[in-house]
């Protein structure tokens, strides 16, 4: 008896242990309710769902909130999103699928394979009130790296400053989010008509880069842009709900898009400089595949994406990619040059993921190295490769004032993930 009873009390501390620690464990998670939640509950946001992996494991998998507000229906996990700028990382991944099939060189012209930009000009003087302006040529041709890094000097249409949205509406140029119609071979050989902002890598400007390496996928590839990721990287992946243009099956699915000014509520189809911005974009029958803004997706979907990056490449037993070559892709590509000209953030930019710098984790804690993007409906996503994590978070709202969300979540997700 004597010898039995040290051992049980020994069994019984481990016991008490990992019962303690479950304890903390589940208390640290539930911080991150609390704090999703609570923007549910102050009437600011409508609903989330967020996904975090650590290790290969899924750790935390949450809905907040409603779908549909006016019918009180919740969210659920396979509500499907307009991921918006978040597109851009797939079309960049199906950009460098081609790259490993030695089908072009990073630094090659993009005139190579869509003639109309060859001889670039760049805008010398612009008049802001009448929008008149003159040329001069460019100082280099644009390679397939600025368009993946954003520094062909190519702006944005709808959402750049007043010279660019200016230029590009007289042109009826457009920024390829919620806007279904004219198919790329239409749009893209007209903007490269159209001067650029500034010349080719002199400097980081977040532009129509990515729709135009879309079209570059097309050609090089000879298939639809849908067609191309759907084969070489959704159907691998097993992303069932990701689409340009959703299909009947899908529509009800669909988060309604909501603002949130000095009240939640629903967004309506919006006219920015003159031109239509479709709220509704994914439940029509599309043939502008916007491969800078386009898609749609669920929470689930992407981070089937976001785990084959952290895996450089590989999905269970298939190879999206290299792990070189997705190295690569988050490997700063902008030298000194900074993203949004802000130099406290010092924020860096890849082959289409932005980069998260030191100075980000001085900030706010987001380990350095990680890289991901977010969408103009404040969805995010990073990967973390030295912490092993991936982070997914969906939300359908613009504007809204709580864009932030996606910096102060991070040490409410970085401190549930300290107990194991």
């Amino acid at each position: 008896m004597n010898r039995i009873t040290p051992i049980f009390i020994i069994a019984l501390i481990a016991l008490l242990s990992v019962s303690g620690m479950a304890q903390d464990k589940a208390a640290r998670l539930e911080r991150i309710d609390k704090f999703v939640q609570s923007y549910v509950d102050n009437g600011r946001l409508n609903g989330a769902v967020v996904l975090i992996e650590k290790d290969g494991r899924r750790v935390y998998e949450k809905t907040f909130g409603y779908r549909n507000v006016d019918s009180r229906e919740a969210m659920s996990e396979d509500a499907i999103f307009r991921i918006a700028s978040m597109t851009k990382p797939v079309i960049s991944v199906a950009a460098m699928i081609l790259y490993e099939e030695g089908l072009f060189s990073l630094d090659d012209p993009v005139s190579k394979f869509i003639p109309e930009f060859t001889n670039p000009t760049v805008v010398d003087t612009y008049n802001e009130n009448d929008t008149t302006y003159t040329v001069r040529p460019a100082s280099r041709e644009i390679t397939v790296r600025d368009l993946l890094s954003h520094s062909s000097g190519l702006g944005y249409a709808q959402i750049g400053d007043s010279r660019q949205n200016a230029i590009y509406y007289k042109n009826r140029i457009n920024g390829g989010i919620g806007t279904p119609y004219s198919p790329l071979s239409e749009m893209i050989p007209k903007l490269a008509k159209l001067p650029l902002m500034n010349d080719p890598g002199s400097v980081f400007l977040y532009g129509l880069n990515t729709d135009v390496l879309g079209y570059f996928v097309e050609v090089v590839s000879g298939q639809p842009l849908d067609a191309f990721i759907k084969e070489r990287i959704f159907d691998p992946l097993g992303m069932k709900d990701t689409y340009f243009y959703l299909p009947e099956s899908h529509k009800s699915r669909l988060v309604p898009l909501y603002k949130y000014d000095d009240k939640l509520a629903e967004q309506d189809s919006l006219i920015n400089l003159k031109m239509t911005f479709h709220r509704d974009y994914p439940l029509y029958s599309g043939e502008y595949f916007s491969g800078g803004a386009g898609l749609s997706s669920t929470a689930e979907d992407y981070m089937k994406f976001a785990r084959m990056l952290l895996q450089e490449g590989k999905a269970g037993d298939t190879w999206i990619l290299a792990p070189q070559t997705v190295r690569m892709m988050h490997t700063n590509q902008i030298g000194d040059h900074l993203m949004w000209g802000d130099g406290e953030m010092e924020s860096r930019f890849g082959l289409g993921f932005g980069i998260f710098t030191r100075a980000a984790f001085r900030a706010y804690g987001m380990p350095e190295g990680a890289y991901g993007w977010s969408g103009m409906y404040a969805s995010h996503f990073w990967v973390d490769p030295a912490n092993n994590v991936t982070v997914v978070i969906m939300r359908n709202i613009w504007p809204t004032p709580d864009w932030d969300l996606s910096q102060r979540i991070v040490p409410v997700i970085y401190q549930a993930l300290t107990v194991d």
